[in-house]
């Protein structure tokens, strides 16, 4: 499980890298990655990159995400940008999207 705190912008980029990269290589031991929001107060487009770039490297080793406990003003913005609607990406309690 990954979790996300507090705000997480263009400022906290470089803070990021480590955790997704090491989230990134648990997930493919257990076939998917469960991105716990329920503490992130805010987000840029930085952090929607991110999330979109480790979605990608998840779906390439088969592997899934799941996003949890977003707060409304995150889901509205993951879902402008169109995040959940990656394949192999959903919110918790949805089937992921297939290619």
């Amino acid at each position: 499980m990954l979790r996300c705190s507090g705000d997480e912008d263009i400022v906290t980029k470089g803070r990021r890298r480590r955790p997704l990269s090491r989230a990134g290589r648990v997930a493919r031991a257990y076939n998917g990655l469960v991105v716990d929001l329920s503490e992130l107060v805010f987000a840029d487009a930085s952090f929607m990159v991110d999330l979109a770039m480790l979605a990608r490297r998840l779906r390439l080793r088969g592997a899934v995400m799941w996003i949890r406990g977003a707060q409304p003003y995150i889901r509205r913005l993951i879902e402008l940008v169109g995040v959940d609607r990656l394949p192999s990406v959903a919110f918790e309690g949805q089937a992921p999207a297939t290619v």
